[in-house]
């Protein structure tokens, strides 16, 4: 497409992203912007005052945060809940509910809680609360999808403002698992009244903004909570909407019904660039991008010089450029940089079709293979372009694309094949640890293995079980090492953080991206 003057735009024809990418043609931007267009139902005047709208791609799956376990619903919950540990602007770990933590022993973290802290209803937010929420998130018939407390196995309240988490090994980084969901606390005594449904229905957290509505798909509202124990927000309310598209996007911001969006895909930003009014940030993000190969079902995958070949055949730093705008940085081998482990002296593959044909030929596969490529299609651009590069080395991958709902059912089932040969997946490394990004898909009884080896599976138990930072980090090391050599996965990239908004806003994001409005302003 075209822009011309009115920001009106005419259709303009170009190549697929697959072609761009399969036959290394001039690289093009992904998608150029939209039409003109006009609100959709917003209310042009409803940002105006000392309200904050927030957009991003979807809405909370529910306001239980102990019954979520995605970053979209966590994003407007940290509003309201608090946690016991946070992770600064700078990415050190700080103190939140918890004003410390120690290991009193190799299986006992115990936290010392900030005095004075209510929920929202004025019911204190003590040790009794924290150890009922741990105990809640870990009871089986709550269901929650969770993981990061796996190792806890009991919670003693030593007092009214100290509490000991026991695990059945060592965990090194536990304090950093209480940064974001494993560490949210809820008011039991509430909950004891209201019972689940009631507290989904009206949640009641300790964090800076209390609840006020949600219209499902709709709207989140939520107002300054003024006895906060860091101070009333700038903020006297907060809003979050649903935008899934840029389209919807752009037609928000442009009516004034949104001031902030988040979580935008390169495409999408594109399609957000030059608007008269509209900013774009973006800043380097954590979350990271993968192949996932089956190398436990029969087939070509089974084969290490395969999945070597389809590392040398997916050209990342052109897949970097063409398809997200520069606005993303490699991966040598799963762990991104800024995570503690990373190593950087483990270098990517070098991209090489001709590599790629001639380890395929080895492998038996002179001519190429046939094989399907499972997203979900919010990534769909990405996974198209991934099959052009694949094509060119004579893989020939039919892109399955699925819902978000059904891809995220698949990829969290017990069926390890439920996805296909390969699939395209991301983690967003909260943690800024290492574990986080391989914990659920390299050992080998883990939900997501799709590889098994022994080796792996030490390097695993040692990074995640010591005490010493030094073993863990050469066990990190180590893992990169025999992951690139084994080529269970096809490590992509770490995609920034994209922001669009008005002239309104003013905050800073984390590394994570996690939308904590609590220390935003706005200009009226």
């Amino acid at each position: 497409m075209e822009r011309i003057r009115g920001g009106w735009t005419r259709e303009r024809s170009r190549p697929s992203r697959r072609t761009v990418l399969r036959y290394g043609s001039a690289l093009l931007p992904a998608v150029a912007a939209p039409g003109l267009l006009t609100g959709c139902g917003t209310d042009p005047a409803a940002g105006a005052g000392n309200v904050l709208r927030v957009s991003q791609t979807s809405d909370p799956k529910t306001m239980d945060p102990q019954k979520q376990g995605d970053m979209m619903s966590m994003n407007a919950l940290i509003n309201m809940f608090d946690t016991l540990t946070v992770r600064g602007r700078d990415n050190s770990l700080r103190p939140r509910l918890a004003l410390s933590w120690k290991a009193v022993s190799p299986r006992v973290w115990r936290f010392r809680l900030r005095p004075g802290v209510t929920f929202h209803n004025g019911e204190p937010c003590d040790s009794a609360a924290v150890k009922s929420s741990i105990e809640r998130l870990l009871d089986p018939a709550t269901k929650s999808p969770i993981v990061e407390l796996r190792y806890v196995e009991g919670v003693t309240a030593v007092d009214a403002l100290t509490v000991d988490l026991h695990t059945t090994v060592h965990d090194p980084i536990l304090p950093d698992k209480v940064s974001l969901f494993g560490g949210v606390v809820v008011p039991p005594r509430y909950l004891d009244e209201v019972g689940d449904e009631g507290f989904a229905a009206h949640p009641v957290g300790t964090g800076p903004f209390t609840f006020v509505s949600w219209k499902r798909d709709h709207e989140l509202r939520m107002r300054a909570y003024g006895k906060h124990w860091q101070g009333r927000p700038a903020l006297d309310e907060l809003v979050f909407t649903p935008a899934p598209n840029a389209s919807s996007a752009l037609a928000a911001l442009q009516s004034g019904g949104v001031d902030l969006v988040a979580g935008l895909t390169p495409d999408a930003a594109q399609q957000l660039d030059g608007y008269t009014g509209v900013s774009l940030d973006h800043h380097t993000g954590i979350r990271t991008s993968y192949l996932s190969l089956d190398t436990l079902t029969e087939g070509p995958l089974r084969d290490v010089r395969v999945r070597r070949a389809l590392n040398h055949a997916v050209d990342v730093p052109l897949l970097i450029k063409a398809v997200l705008g520069g606005k993303a940085t490699e991966v040598p081998a799963m762990i991104p940089r800024g995570a503690f482990g990373f190593d950087d002296a483990v270098e990517p593959f070098t991209r090489s079709v001709a590599t790629a044909r001639a380890l395929l030929a080895e492998a038996g596969h002179p001519h190429g293979f046939r094989t399907t490529l499972t997203a979900s299609n919010v990534d769909a651009n990405v996974a198209e372009a991934i099959a052009g590069l694949l094509d060119r080395a004579g893989v020939h991958a039919r892109v399955d694309l699925l819902d978000p709902g059904t891809y995220a059912q698949r990829l969290t089932s017990d069926n390890h094949g439920a996805l296909g040969p390969m699939y395209l997946a991301a983690s967003t490394v909260w943690t800024l640890d290492g574990e986080s990004m391989i914990q659920s898909n390299v050992r080998s009884d883990r939900r997501q293995s799709r590889w098994h080896n022994a080796q792996a599976d030490r390097l695993v138990d040692l990074e995640e079980l010591s005490v010493e930072p030094g073993t863990r980090r050469r066990a990190f090391s180590d893992l990169q090492r025999l992951v690139k050599a084994e080529a269970p996965f096809v490590p992509l990239f770490q995609i920034d953080n994209i922001y669009a908004r008005n002239e309104r806003p003013r905050w800073t994001p984390g590394f994570a991206g996690v939308l904590d409005m609590a220390s935003a302003e706005v200009s009226r």
